[in-house]
């Protein structure tokens, strides 16, 4: 299969210096890419700014803003079988970046925010036979959110992770899939969640 990953953070800048992130690491993203290389897939990684060697045998092309990633991510999934949407993508962005640092002035700064382009929900829209594999990063309510994101995003599998899998070598999580529901918690080191997400992903493609 051919299959496009997502990882790590973005970066979505104020002024020239200064920016809105996340604590996303891009271990899961990377754990997945390298599973999916070393079971003989061939893998493009999109992946945020991360202190993290590229997995071998990985395509990997480095991005730092939502809208990079998007740009990346639309282009790439043309030619791919699968995608899995593991990246901590920010949900907004400065309306109106300064175009140098902003100096300090002892006063509050009020920064408006937009909207970025929700990247999952994009490639859903346009997925054709291509699986589509969303994360749902949830801290309440989390089996209803993470079912309607899976809805709302024409994802095929949703992987429901909690905030405090950020950053950690451990993760417990849960799949869901409409056909099968939820999985139960799957614990483990993030190369072991991994490798139950690209079994899970192999077996969905096989039975297309």
């Amino acid at each position: 299969m051919r299959i496009l990953i997502t990882a790590g953070p973005t970066r979505e800048y104020f002024d020239t210096v200064r920016f809105i992130s996340n604590p996303s690491s891009g271990k899961m993203g990377y754990a997945i890419a390298r599973e999916a290389a070393r079971r003989g897939h061939e893998v493009t990684l999109v992946s945020g700014p991360v202190a993290i060697k590229p997995p071998p045998g990985v395509k990997v092309i480095p991005v730092t803003t939502a809208a990079e990633m998007a740009r990346a991510c639309k282009r790439e999934y043309k030619s791919t079988d699968a995608a899995v949407m593991a990246a901590a993508v920010c949900d907004y962005r400065p309306a109106e970046p300064a175009a140098r640092k902003v100096p300090k002035t002892g006063r509050a700064v009020r920064i408006r925010l937009e909207p970025t382009e929700d990247i999952a929900a994009a490639l859903g829209r346009r997925k054709g036979r291509r699986l589509l594999v969303g994360f749902a990063l949830e801290d309440h309510d989390h089996y209803v959110h993470a079912e309607r994101k899976l809805s709302r995003k024409h994802c095929d599998l949703i992987v429901l992770n909690g905030p405090e899998n950020v950053g950690t070598k451990l993760a417990t999580v849960e799949f869901y899939t409409p056909a099968v529901g939820w999985s139960g918690p799957v614990r483990g080191s993030k190369t072991v969640v991994a490798r139950r997400l690209v079994r899970m992903i192999e077996s969905l493609w096989a039975s297309r």
